[in-house]
């Protein structure tokens, strides 16, 4: 079996993830960032050819990736990045023993995800309606309610048309991670909203990207950001002001009101529910400060 060069693997996996599997493009660059990081330091210490990566080179890339203070949930994520390369190399008939194969994670101590209240959520809706125009408003408002509504990650939104849209059904189709598809229930209050949106629109084509900027282009990730850390910066003093807290909310809010733990797994499009199950902890502690502030006994 004649070696191969790690640069060349790397390549090879991506073009399969791009073009075989279908990868999102965020998947396959976070792929790239962290394999050119490896083969960086690879090259800086003399090893080119995948047969000369052992068990050794990946705990100094560990060290290594410590020294520069890098975070155990980063130091994860490259891991498992490297697994895909190797468990790659494998599945081609590259190389014969994976060498990351007996490599754990680093233990982390699981950050319980932070959240806003309901009033909180409402409050923002009233701001939206203060401070823009009608048209910019629905926009806006959309936009929030599909976060937090429907619970999407912002790539989900920025990626939908108006043809995965279902009022009728009060559903939407998403395309999720893996370019996984799920279909996500739309409540009442949400169908009114999206119903105010879309009216206002000039195409409602079937591929119209549901969301335009002002060039008449699809809105992208910046664009979310920026608008959810705007309203959230007024509402709230959480440190992190991120799209993804409407999300984590919805399934927080969700499980507060006694929903499914696996209805709200599918809802979020979550491959392990061991990964839904963070948000019954976040319920349990908003519990417990509650009976802390308010209990006699306590």
């Amino acid at each position: 079996m004649n070696s191969k060069k790690i640069q060349d693997i790397v390549f090879e996996m991506l073009q399969e993830l791009s073009g075989v599997r279908r990868a999102s493009n965020n998947t396959i660059l976070a792929y790239r960032n962290d394999l050119e990081q490896f083969l960086s330091y690879c090259n800086q210490n003399n090893i080119f050819n995948i047969d000369d990566v052992n068990e050794r080179t990946i705990k100094h890339f560990i060290m290594h990736l410590s020294q520069e203070n890098s975070q155990k949930t980063t130091i994860s994520r490259k891991l498992s990045s490297l697994r895909k390369l190797f468990e790659y190399s494998i599945s081609n008939n590259i190389i014969d023993f994976n060498p990351i194969k007996k490599i754990s994670n680093p233990k982390v101590k699981r950050k319980l995800p932070s959240i806003i209240s309901v009033d909180s959520y409402l409050e923002i809706f009233k701001l939206i309606m203060q401070e823009n125009e009608n048209f910019e408003a629905k926009k806006i408002m959309t936009v929030f309610e599909l976060l937090y509504g429907c619970a999407l990650r912002v790539s989900e939104l920025c990626s939908l048309n108006i043809g995965q849209i279902d009022l009728k059904n009060q559903s939407l189709r998403v395309v999720g991670k893996g370019s996984k598809t799920r279909i996500v229930p739309i409540g009442n209050k949400s169908i009114e909203i999206l119903n105010n949106y879309i009216n206002s629109l000039d195409n409602k084509n079937y591929n119209q990207p549901l969301f335009l900027n002002e060039k008449g282009k699809r809105i992208d990730r910046f664009y979310v950001y920026h608008i959810v850390k705007k309203y959230l910066s007024k509402i709230t003093d959480i440190e992190k002001k991120s799209p993804h807290i409407l999300r984590h909310s919805a399934a927080t809010h969700m499980l507060d009101n006694e929903a499914d733990l696996l209805a709200v797994k599918e809802i979020l499009g979550h491959e392990n529910l061991s990964t839904t199950q963070i948000y019954t902890h976040v319920s349990i502690e908003r519990l417990k400060r509650s009976y802390k502030k308010a209990h006699p006994k306590s």
